[in-house]
């Protein structure tokens, strides 16, 4: 449709003084018999007529499909109007008559050679836009000829295409050496050509995520900078898109590229400007913050942004969830500008409560009295949800500015003089959370919200209040009667209150043990026995057992001290928010989701980080990456990021430990799979209980039970599934005995310069079911080393040590040693990027050192990686086709046989081989510790020494790594 209307736009500019409306008028019958004889007429101005009929026929939905031949026959003339209508038309049913379509090559192939350059252009776009798969071939000459051709329209046209073309057929493209070429329009002197060469490349680049196609590098970035001060509007926006990818070498680099992007910021299309902040937001990472221009650079970016907030609703919501990222990972840049987030009486409710969120993160010390004065205005608004908002981000600058407490729990306590039941509700929540945050300060409200209970109906307020009597039980006379209040109607209470009042009513039995044993008693029966709820039975048990067994220690476990509240506890966890920021001005920073979590088919979506900061070298072994902005404002991390390694490494006690038992079984790991891939392997995720797989339906044999071997199926598994790949089965290839499992060479890890002499070189080994970490320790320092203990970071598959690092004798100066070091796989889990990097700490009597590696895969293959045959077959049949990868090993000279033996060294099983036209079939299966099952199809052609192999899993991550192991073990 937008094909059409920006063709039909275009002829405005030919046709006549006349009105086009006329031609949507006709409602007569018999109309396709009377536009064939108009079409075949003799008359040039009768053609045209006739064909602007069957394209607005064709706009309202007519079918006017019969009519092809005759308006393909139009397609042989001058008028460049009439040709852009024919070429309208064919693009729309060329697919419903693909041999039809055939009949317009020629032409196609005529016009790119027209001497009119709009022509030439028109009929290559049309080209990308006919998804035939019979006539693509065709078009490739033409299509070359266009790249190169002298004008840059046709060029900038000819680029665009390619992509088309690449989504249709990509083998073609690669084939035909388009992708080069594309590569070399970056090169134009044209700045669209640049543009649109830049905006092909990436598109194709995001189906090929692992491919290199922009090959971005000093010289390239130079000509995409210098394309950028002529494009259009959107050509700067594919350029600087490409730009956000790219990162720079040094801080030279990245201020230079700052310099040259720092003027789009000033450009009227919001789109350019928040593009624009994206390089900006990413390449400021790499800035000393002490830089004069890093200064300059952050009071720079205020002004847009703040501009942003002057256009209509929807866009001010955009630039608004936008700034909330900003906000979160650089509040400096706009603490000055809080009166443009105060709200409008007339703002939109969704800009209005997005406003409200980012005053509070950019509430201070220095602006606090402002804010105050603004949310207590809000509270007394008609819109109860804003209202409701208002009063929460009261409580909440109590929290973040301590400062401010006071007022804030002084003006909460005016609202709810004003007796609003929904104001008053609100209010109670927050005072919950303030009173967690200032223990023993404002505990002299309390009588002035008991006054309030009868009046609060909404769950939360009601657990709020409920809270608050248990908790200064000793201070209400008669807390043990409101609490009996709320037990009248124990059963019609939301789970959240019934929760919070057996707390409650536990809690003040063990402050007033004679008074209330009564109601205790009847609470836990309440909860116990009449409770179909687990949460709250669980709970009831645990209280009963912990009162009949030992009330001291009930005492201290109920009544322990809390913790205070964290400052800001809705922040989005760093390494989203990194991500986060790499998509500013996309769909992903207004939904404030990755890609992957709304993209189809995510698997071509890459995850994006920020670059290391200013002198920091890797991540790992900086201790500055950890914070969230390099400021003293920056928000709190919530959460560790993945990156991180202070958040885990540095708190954790390196002392080895005293006694180690051996791993749990595998079956032991489902949680952490289910946490390694995010949610993604829910399907996996059965009951522990059930045999492999549960039914057909819902999750089958992959890495259900994962306990079980793989014989332990379903009968609707194991019973013969007929047709299909069935006749493969019946064709067992011969399979030697496996030669030894493989394990690369050891590589270095930390050098010496890193980690003050101690230089560690290493690698990864699995022997006799036990995964090794192999280390060659070497002191090239002048004092003895001792002391050594190591440690792992958080990781995909739960990697830790299974026992101490045993460095039994002084390391001296130039002394090398050997270490094994036995792992298991049941630490915490956190999915890493890549899937297998493992990060490390290791300490001696000097310091800590940190250091990342990656291990292969192929070392968390388990023995009964075997599937049977059937299984094999169900198994493969079920996992959905898009999580299907297929990959090239080249160089690779074994013969079929062999290739086999090796892989089964290292735990990748051989079900089945068939040969089919001279070409070996291998179907392989192998199983990691965690319980996913991967599945394989191998080809091995005789005297070719390319292998294709395809990996099947239900989660399609792990497939990269898959591939690299069969890559690693099969050439070594």
């Amino acid at each position: 449709m937008q094909e059409w209307a920006n063709q039909l736009c275009e002829n405005r500019q030919f046709g006549s003084k006349m009105t086009d409306s006329k031609y949507f008028t006709t409602t007569k019958k018999g109309e396709i018999f009377e536009l064939k004889a108009e079409l075949n007429s003799d008359k040039k101005e009768k053609k045209k007529e006739a064909v602007k009929k069957v394209i607005a026929s064709m706009t309202v939905g007519k079918d006017v499909s019969a009519l092809f031949p005759d308006v393909v026959n139009c397609m042989q003339t001058d008028n460049l109007e009439l040709k852009k209508l024919v070429y309208l038309y064919l693009m729309n049913y060329a697919k419903s008559q693909p041999d039809m379509a055939i009949m317009a090559v020629n032409t196609f192939v005529k016009d790119c050679e027209d001497p009119n350059p709009l022509i030439r252009a028109l009929a290559v776009r049309t080209m990308g836009c006919i998804r035939v798969d019979k006539i693509t071939e065709y078009l490739c000459e033409p299509l070359r000829k266009c790249l190169k051709d002298e004008d840059p329209y046709v060029r900038k046209t000819a680029a665009v295409c390619v992509a088309k073309l690449h989504d249709i057929n990509a083998q073609l493209v690669e084939d035909q050496g388009f992708l080069d070429t594309l590569k070399d329009l970056i090169s134009d002197s044209n700045p669209m050509v640049v543009a649109n060469a830049v905006a092909a490349l990436s598109e194709i680049a995001e189906s090929h995520p692992n491919s290199n196609l922009l090959d971005l590098n000093p010289q390239t970035i130079n000509k995409l900078l210098t394309a950028l001060n002529e494009c259009t509007e959107w050509g700067q926006i594919f350029i600087l898109d490409c730009l956000a990818n790219y990162t720079p070498r040094d801080d030279r680099e990245s201020q230079s590229i700052c310099e040259r992007v720092t003027p789009r910021l000033s450009h009227a299309n919001s789109a350019v400007v928040l593009s624009a902040v994206k390089v900006l937001m990413k390449f400021m990472e790499m800035l000393p913050k002490d830089l004069d221009y890093y200064g300059t650079l952050l009071k720079k970016l205020a002004p847009p942004l703040v501009t942003l907030l002057s256009a209509e609703p929807e866009l001010q919501y955009v630039a608004l969830r936008n700034i909330n990222l900003i906000v979160q990972r650089r509040p400096e840049i706009l603490k000055h500008e809080m009166k443009v987030f105060f709200v409008k009486y007339n703002d939109p409710i969704y800009v209005k409560l997005e406003k409200l969120d980012i005053m509070i993160r950019l509430a201070s010390q220095a602006n606090i009295a402002q804010v105050l004065a603004e949310l207590k205005e809000y509270a007394t608004e008609v819109d109860v949800d804003f209202v409701r908002k208002a009063v929460r981000a009261i409580g909440r600058c109590a929290i973040k500015v301590e400062q401010s407490a006071e007022r804030c729990v002084s003006t909460l306590l005016d609202l709810i003089q004003t007796k609003v039941n929904y104001v008053v509700q609100e209010a109670i929540v927050v005072i919950k959370d303030i009173f967690r945050k200032y223990p023993n300060k404002y505990e002299s409200v309390i009588a002035t919200l008991c006054e309030n209970l009868d009046s609060l109906d909404e769950p939360e307020a009601r657990a709020a209040m409920i809270w608050i009597v248990g908790e200064y039980a000793e201070r209400i006379d008669n807390a043990d009667e409101l609490l009996e209040s709320f037990l009248e109607g124990f059963h019609d209470e939301s789970t959240q209150v019934q929760l919070q009042l057996l707390t409650a009513i536990v809690k003040l039995f063990l402050k007033k043990p004679t008074e209330t044993q009564e109601l205790v008693q009847q609470v836990l029966s309440l909860a116990t026995q009449d409770s179909d709820n687990p949460d709250l039975r669980d709970r009831g048990y645990i209280y009963w057992r912990l009162l009949s067994t030992d009330p001291v220690a009930a005492k201290e476990v109920v009544l322990a001290e809390k913790p205070l509240i964290s400052e800001e506890t809705d922040l989005i966890e760093p390494t989203l928010l990194e991500e986060l920021i790499c998509h500013i001005g996309t769909l992903a920073s207004v939904y404030h989701k990755p890609p992957s979590a709304f993209v189809e088919g995510s698997r071509g979506v890459q995850h994006k980080r920020l670059p290391g900061s200013a002198g920091s070298g890797e991540s790992v072994e900086s201790p500055d990456t950890g914070s969230a902005a390099g400021v003293s404002e920056a928000p709190p991390a919530v959460i560790p990021s993945q990156g991180d390694l202070l958040g885990d490494l540095l708190n954790l006690d390196l002392t080895p430990p005293t006694t180690t038992g051996p791993p749990p079984p595998s079956s032991g790991m489902q949680m952490g799979a289910m946490d390694l891939l995010g949610g993604g392997l829910d399907s996996l995720m059965g009951d522990e209980s059930e045999p492999l797989g549960g039914d057909l339906g819902g999750s089958p044999a992959m890495g259900a039970g994962f306990g079980a071997p793989p014989a332990a199926m379903p009968a609707s598994f194991t019973a013969p599934v007929s047709g299909g790949l069935d006749d493969l089965f019946d064709l067992g290839g011969g399979v030697g005995m496996p030669m030894g499992a493989y394990s690369p060479p050891k590589t270095v890890w930390l050098p010496a310069m890193k980690a003050k002499g101690l230089e560690i070189s290493g690698t990864f080994a699995r022997r006799a079911g036990v995964i090794q970490m192999e280390m060659t320790l070497t002191n090239k320092a002048m004092s003895v080393m001792t002391d050594f203990a190591i440690q792992f970071n958080r990781n995909s598959f739960g990697l830790a040590p299974a026992g101490p690092l045993q460095v039994l004798t002084p390391l001296s100066p130039n002394q090398s040693i050997e270490v094994t070091l036995p792992l298991n796989t049941v630490g915490p889990v956190m999915k890493m990027e890549p899937l297998n990097n493992l990060q490390v700490a290791v300490k001696n009597n000097i310091d800590v050192f940190y250091f990342s590696c990656q291990y292969p895969i192929s070392m968390l293959f388990v023995e009964d990686g075997k599937m049977e045959r059937q299984v094999f077959l169900a198994t493969w049949k079920d996992i959905p086709n898009d999580n299907e990868s297929q990959f090239q090993i080249k160089d690779c000279h074994l013969n079929s046989d062999a290739a086999s033996n090796k892989l089964q060294g290292s735990n990748i099983f051989t079900i089945a081989k068939r040969t089919v036209e001279g070409q070996d079939m291998l179907y392989q299966s192998m199983k990691l510790t965690n319980g996913i099952w991967v599945l394989a199809e191998l080809r091995v052609q005789a005297g070719n020494p390319n292998y294709t192999i395809s990996l099947k899993c239900r989660a399609p991550e792990v497939s990269q790594c898959v591939f690299q192991s069969y890559e690693a073990v099969l050439k070594n």
